[in-house]
């Protein structure tokens, strides 16, 4: 029905229409980060949700087109570049030096992804198609965000209709977790059985902000950066992604397939994704100096993250959700449930933090910008940094997991 009140087959503006479809790419992107950092509603919401609403309106109005050279190009060449701008911060020394208590529920929460994906993958396979594939991609999006979507699905070779569907049971799951997380400071049973410190020197310590301005505003307020900043970030970038493709075309091409070890190994080794991230930890690590002073290479990598939160909101179409989205997102329901459990419960017996649990968590279902983002807009500031670490850290572990689950599931 809503494909007769809206042609979703001939859109406003074509696929071919190729400015005009930057052009609002790139504003649905601008929008969300203004209205992040200008009203307080949005900074809750987090922009990265806000562009995700904006493209599903245009796409399910028939403004623009849920298939598009466009979409395909952010897919294939605006995500690998944006990781290794993102990692570029990412010292594994200091990880494990400032970030040790978020760091064990991270992993503890990573291992209680994959085991909710084998639960979930046993109790609804015979239900869902090419689901196999799916655990693969949502073990590594709930460990290190959605940046992994793109990798993994690309890995499983997972159908477009069903890439989209997980897409949107995906991304409304994260919703209502986000909605759940923000919240759970705020829930009694929480404050009661759990440390607290960040929320009580924020309650303790009130509002010090400008008129007019938000924690997200004040985070990503005005640095220092210059044209040598700008030609580094972008020069290391297209390097690591280069060197990445060279060695995952390589190894693809000569490790064989003839058992499932070597399938396993092949589908690993041979990942572009897996070598971006992989050597631009190494980067971060041995070289910080260099690659660490690189300014901007946050907020680069972020706009570029926000271009992927807009072009993964566009193929959700409402006939898809109705179709093949509620087991989906009851799968997805049975994987984030199971990292929260682990989660919670661990944090409970190690006795951490409310707040390194939920960011934990955050950065598991979300990524590190989702987690930075709530970090900001609850005022936790001093976890920002640690969170930014570990959240990158999950781009590695995310795709070694979700590779290892997919290929198992796949046999």
């Amino acid at each position: 029905m809503w494909g007769h009140i809206f042609d979703l087959s001939n859109p406003l503006i074509g696929a071919e229409n190729t400015w005009v479809l930057w052009a609002i790419c790139a504003s649905g992107a601008a929008a969300a980060i203004y209205l992040e950092q200008r009203y307080k509603w949005a900074a809750k919401m987090t922009g990265a949700i806000i562009a995700l609403i904006f493209a599903i309106v245009l796409s399910n109005f028939g403004i623009i087109p849920m298939d598009a050279p466009v979409w395909d190009i952010v897919w294939g060449y605006v995500v690998p570049l944006s990781i290794p701008l993102l990692l570029l911060q990412c010292d594994m020394r200091k990880i494990g030096k400032d970030s040790g208590r978020i760091l064990v529920i991270f992993l503890i929460g990573s291992v209680g992804t994959a085991c909710g994906s084998l639960l979930a993958y046993t109790a609804l396979n015979k239900f869902i198609p090419e689901l196999a594939g799916l655990a693969g991609v949502f073990t590594g999006t709930y460990i290190g965000g959605t940046v992994n979507f793109a990798a993994l699905g690309a890995a499983f070779d997972v159908s477009g209709e069903m890439i989209s569907a997980a897409t949107v049971a995906d991304n409304l799951l994260m919703v209502l977790y986000f909605f759940l997380l923000i919240a759970m400071p705020s829930i009694g049973f929480f404050r009661k059985n759990f440390k607290h410190p960040y929320v009580d020197e924020v309650e303790a310590a009130g509002s010090n902000l400008k008129e007019n301005e938000t924690n997200a505003s004040a985070f990503w307020g005005r640095k220092e950066i210059s044209l040598k900043d700008i030609a580094l970030a972008a020069a290391t970038a297209f390097v690591i992604v280069a060197l990445s493709n060279i060695i995952a075309t390589g190894l693809g091409s000569v490790i064989p397939t003839s058992n499932a070890f070597l399938k396993i190994l092949n589908t690993l080794f041979g990942n572009m994704y897996l070598w971006i991230t992989t050597i631009a930890m190494l980067c971060a690590t041995f070289a910080p100096g260099f690659f660490g002073n690189i300014k901007g290479t946050q907020e680069l990598g972020t706009f570029l993250i926000y271009l992927f939160f807009f072009v993964i909101g566009v193929p959700a179409s409402v006939p898809l959700i109705i179709r093949n989205s509620p087991l989906l997102l009851v799968f997805a329901a049975i994987v984030v449930a199971v990292n929260m459990t682990f989660s919670l419960v661990a944090g409970k017996l190690l006795k951490f933090n409310l707040e390194d649990i939920i960011l934990a968590s955050n950065a598991n279902i979300g990524g590190p910008t989702t987690a930075v983002a709530m970090a900001v807009s609850k005022g936790w500031t001093k976890l920002v940094g640690p969170i930014v670490l570990i959240g990158t850290l999950g781009y590695v572990l995310g795709t070694y997991f979700g590779l290892v689950v997919g290929s198992i599931l796949g046999l």
